[in-house]
């Protein structure tokens, strides 16, 4: 049984989920114990005990200790994960991007393709976006050979929730290719993604990408942009994402989620300023994609190598965990991480 002390490193609700996605991929039963136990609200939330029921649905799994509040749980997975058809709400406005992320790295392993119909929060502080998934994740993972697909049905904000994703996932074939992102390049290609609900009056996607833009044309850079007025949502809400492609095929991206007081301007202030900041420390990977990326390279077969704008919490704790779990090994030579991943392959 692999045992996760959770407090270690950033001692978020990351471990505890990361944890179980790469139990369901191996197979092995897992104890994880002091679950978020620094965060202000210790203990298995909504969204977390939904993302454990997830993976133990997969598997033909049991799960003790499976309720809101809990600190120590032990997952044993059954069977290796399967595919089908599967439909999950946090009944919150929990983050679903971070559920869909905690399903990706089983469904990869599946014995046949798995599509997912997932409710909650889509955009909200603290948990990356819907959008940024979609447009920057998934296609370095597709990248390394994962054919994954999200559509955004409806948006979710905080405090009700009710976004609604689509994630279907197709099984690998021949195992996840490792992934090399030194060179960031020289020629930045920007999109963005401006939605508002239930906001146009206020012109708030309006506002919002032209604040973004107006820092971009300031800075030398132009941008395509994608204006969203949506109105099937179950409150008013708003996200931004601006990403970038390179020369040399990175892809970084920043956003950030609206929330009452929070004005358009300083949103589109906000995402363009950290991704410039990312870009201009080097990097290849944006300060998400940075520890996101990790869990998929120790999977690979191969060394992943890239370039982190700062070396974060999450990303020691993701590094930890791969080693633990997969006896991933790496090595930090300043910001450039080099990965060297076990080839996991499913067992027919």
């Amino acid at each position: 049984m692999i045992s996760i002390d959770g407090s270690k490193h950033s001692g978020s609700g990351t471990i505890l989920r990361y944890s179980a996605a790469l139990a369901c991929v191996t197979g092995e039963p897992l104890h994880v114990y002091n679950i978020r136990e620094r965060r202000p609200k210790p203990g298995l939330r909504p969204q977390h005990l939904k993302a454990l029921q997830a993976c133990c649905h997969m598997t033909s799994g049991k799960l003790e200790g499976g309720e809101t509040g809990s600190r120590e749980i032990c997952f044993h997975p059954g069977r290796l994960p399967r595919g089908g058809n599967h439909h999950w709400d946090i009944g919150t406005a929990g983050s679903t991007t971070m559920l869909a992320f905690t399903l990706i790295p089983p469904a990869l392993f599946a014995d046949s393709t798995c599509t997912f119909s997932l409710q909650g929060g889509l955009f909200q502080d603290f948990a990356p976006s819907a959008h940024h998934m979609q447009k920057v994740l998934l296609p370095l993972l597709h990248a390394m050979g994962g054919e994954i697909q999200l559509d955004v049905l409806k948006p979710g904000y905080v405090p009700q929730g009710g976004g609604h994703l689509r994630l279907r996932v197709s099984p690998l074939q021949e195992g996840l290719r490792a992934l090399r992102r030194v060179d960031q390049g020289k020629e930045w290609r920007f999109q963005g993604i401006s939605l508002a609900s239930h906001l146009q009056a206020e012109r708030v996607s309006e506002r919002m990408a032209t604040a973004a833009d107006r820092i971009l044309r300031e800075e030398g850079f132009e941008a395509r942009w994608n204006i969203h007025e949506d109105s099937s949502a179950a409150q008013k809400g708003a996200a931004l994402l601006l990403y970038v492609q390179t020369d040399t095929e990175c892809l970084l991206g920043a956003d950030q989620a609206g929330k009452p007081g929070r004005q358009s301007e300083k949103i589109g202030r906000f995402v363009v300023r950290s991704l410039l900041e990312d870009l201009r420390s080097s990097a290849t990977m944006d300060r998400h994609l940075a520890d996101q990326i990790i869990i998929f390279a120790a999977l690979a077969k191969g060394r992943t190598q890239y370039i982190l704008p700062a070396v974060t919490d999450h990303v020691q704790s993701n590094l930890w965990l791969v080693k633990k779990i997969l006896g991933a090994e790496f090595h930090l030579e300043g910001n450039l991480l080099s990965i060297d991943g076990v080839g996991f392959m499913r067992n027919p």
